[in-house]
């Protein structure tokens, strides 16, 4: 990609995603991550004479007993995003890539951080630590990181979630917010996604396209695995193969989901042919 059209690009995803962070999502941030003129400090749980107020329902639903929101004096945050930019994020169906959604979704995070006067900083990872970006503050720096998604082309195809929580945890040692952006087409990382989630404001959003889930009758239909490289045939005629593969896709699904409930962090998941405003919004109001 030529200079010319990164900036065109870059500029375009500014346009659009700034507006968003600046109308919509600036005042749910705020809350959902930074209490009534409180920084978010842990979760710990309830103890007699705690305020009955400062109970988080959605941890204490997902441990089983009462768990409170502790709070710090109001400090800046730092916010830290996790881009997955391995092969399959390359792929989608309805004009928009995961790429793409990963690459508006940490710009509207971004700006948004950018808006409270937070610093940003990110990983870019494949099978392996891509790019490392530090966190600061201001716009040219919140440019940066959105350059560097749309523009890096990733050394790895594979996807590694256990190397990326790891390098991310040795480098920030201060509690940050964070979010990891990705398809998870990755297993065995549950452990460090605890310790994350024990460490720091984690959240994790789940990139999802159509096709994850419902693949269309259009015959014998060579499926390429875009980090093995490994192609297989589908026969999508078949019904029971279509059926097949969505239930295999929608158990991977619920496993997620219950790793994250294990792991007591937030998640949602984000469609590459649906808006992404609302699920955004839903979570910022279940942590507000």
């Amino acid at each position: 990609m030529d200079t010319v059209e990164l900036l065109k690009r870059v500029r375009r995803v500014e346009i659009k995603t700034r507006g968003l962070s600046d109308k919509i999502f600036s005042g749910e941030y705020a809350s959902a991550f930074k209490g009534r003129g409180m920084a978010f400090s842990e979760n710990r749980e309830y103890q007699h004479g705690d305020e009955v107020r400062s109970i988080d329902w959605n941890v204490t639903a997902r441990m089983g007993t009462p768990y409170v929101k502790v709070f710090e004096e109001e400090r800046e945050l730092t916010v830290f995003i996790l881009a997955d930019i391995s092969g399959s994020i390359d792929g989608g169906t309805r004009g928009v890539s995961k790429r793409d959604r990963i690459t508006e979704l940490s710009a509207v995070l971004a700006f948004s951080a950018m808006g409270n006067n937070d610093k940003v900083g990110a990983i870019l990872f494949s099978d392996r630590i891509e790019k490392f970006i530090p966190p600061k503050k201001g716009k040219s720096h919140v440019l940066r990181i959105i350059r560097e998604i749309i523009e890096i082309e990733p050394d790895g195809k594979g996807t590694d979630i256990t190397n990326a929580l790891d390098h991310f945890l040795s480098a920030m040692k201060k509690r940050t917010v964070s979010f990891l952006l990705s398809d998870f087409r990755d297993s065995g990382y549950e452990e460090l996604l605890k310790r994350a989630g024990r460490k720091h404001d984690f959240v994790a959003l789940k990139i999802e396209d159509p096709i994850d889930l419902d693949i269309p009758d259009v015959g014998w239909l060579p499926l390429k695995d875009p980090e093995s490289g490994e192609t297989k045939w589908m026969r999508t005629g078949s019904k029971k193969d279509r059926t097949k593969y969505k239930a295999i896709e929608l158990e991977r699904s619920d496993s997620l989901k219950r790793a994250f409930a294990r792991a007591g962090i937030d998640s949602t998941t984000i469609r590459t042919d649906l808006p992404y405003i609302k699920p955004l919004m839903q979570l910022f109001d279940r942590r507000g």
